[in-house]
């Protein structure tokens, strides 16, 4: 079983940054690929971006590329995402998901394990 902790959210201003965290209880997360994903209310979670189990190759939306920059320490059991250039239409509930099948996936349904989520409000 792999619990999930995201960290990291709040209130920012457009333009600003943050850089969420998200800290796993498995004795090692090198066996996963781990992705943020992001759902805004009333609508349904969205990819974000994916990273490697080895940090090798990374994925992200259109909408955050180039803006945010996914990374993990595997020797600290934590991945992050930061995000830079923040916009109104990033606020949301930011989500940490595990994969052990390593597909490098952008569908949430491939992912077993979650966190709690973390929240993410950028004012205009």
């Amino acid at each position: 079983q792999v619990q999930l902790v995201e960290s990291g959210g709040g209130l920012m201003q457009a333009g600003g940054s943050l850089r969420l965290s998200c800290e796993a209880s498995v004795r090692t997360i090198s066996n996963y690929d781990m992705g943020w994903f992001r759902q805004a209310p009333g609508k349904e979670r969205e990819f974000v971006a994916v990273i490697s189990w080895s940090g090798g190759r990374t994925k992200y939306a259109d909408s955050v590329k180039g803006r945010f920059t996914i990374s993990r320490d595997n020797a600290k059991n934590t991945v992050y995402l930061q995000m830079n250039s923040l916009k109104p239409e990033d606020t949301a509930v930011y989500y940490c998901a595990a994969d052990s099948a390593r597909l490098l996936s952008t569908t949430p349904r491939m992912y077993p394990y979650w966190g709690q989520g973390t929240q993410v409000t950028v004012s205009s």
